[in-house]
């Protein structure tokens, strides 16, 4: 029954013929997946190097959250192809055109999440750290920082997730890694197979960059598993009386 459906659904030959070798000109699977992951790594890289220090900047100076997260904002609000629109008089039909979109659409996921981070670290803790003679930076570096990976690694997951998605519009310019077989799909009087394979691709794509995200937080976190190991060890003795 599900071999019929997929056959039905997907054309293996097609897959077969497409997979790494294609006239030149055409992407074939492999490499606009690499594409894919490039354009979504650079802008994720990028917009993090923008939004840490402005994060940082409107966390420690009040006055300047306002206009920054007015500013990214609007740019969120702006659909991507409108977006594409405004830039390619100015960058063309380039890749920087899909990576000015794409560092867009990151910011105000990511400084609000910095801001957030450092907020929530308590204060008692930064007086603790004043009081043994760290410096502001001090401060910043080895405690505040640290205490915010949580929510910070939380905003670049979400970034990484809908950056992965926004990819796929920048087909229309000719930069949308996987979103290529999508649109050729749709224009080929909808041929399910190409559209199928941008579509199931992308979210194994997305899938998988959340998990290595998750996993890098526990490498440069190794304290949160012990922390969760040392509450889950206390709750023990509780159960073990409930159940008595």
């Amino acid at each position: 029954m599900t071999r019929g459906v997929l056959a039905e659904l997907i054309n293996w030959t097609w897959v077969r013929e497409n997979f790494a070798n294609t006239p030149p000109g055409t992407p074939s699977i492999v490499s606009a997946t690499i594409q894919h992951i490039e354009l979504a790594l650079i802008a994720v890289v990028v917009g993090t190097a923008i939004s840490l220090p402005l994060g940082i900047w409107a966390y420690r100076r009040h006055a300047v959250y306002v206009p920054v997260t007015v500013v990214s904002g609007l740019l969120y609000t702006v659909p991507s192809l409108a977006l594409f629109v405004l830039l390619i008089p100015i960058t063309g039909l380039s890749v920087w055109t899909v990576e000015i979109g794409l560092v867009s659409y990151t910011l105000l996921i990511l400084i609000r999440n910095v801001v957030a981070g450092l907020a929530s670290v308590p204060a008692d803790v930064k007086d603790a750290a004043r009081g043994m003679g760290m410096t502001k930076r001090q401060l910043l570096w080895r405690v505040e920082l640290p205490l915010a990976l949580p929510v910070i690694v939380a905003g670049v997951r979400v970034a990484t997730v809908s950056s992965i998605a926004l990819v796929t519009v920048g087909a229309v310019i000719g930069f949308g890694g996987l979103g290529y077989f999508i649109l050729d799909g749709l224009n080929r009087y909808f041929f399910k197979t190409e559209i199928l394979v941008g579509i199931v691709l992308s979210v194994i794509l997305a899938l998988l960059a959340d998990a290595i995200v998750v996993w890098t937080q526990r490498l440069l976190m190794p304290w949160s598993r012990r922390d969760r190991r040392k509450q889950q060890a206390a709750r023990i003795p509780d159960v073990a009386r409930e159940t008595v």
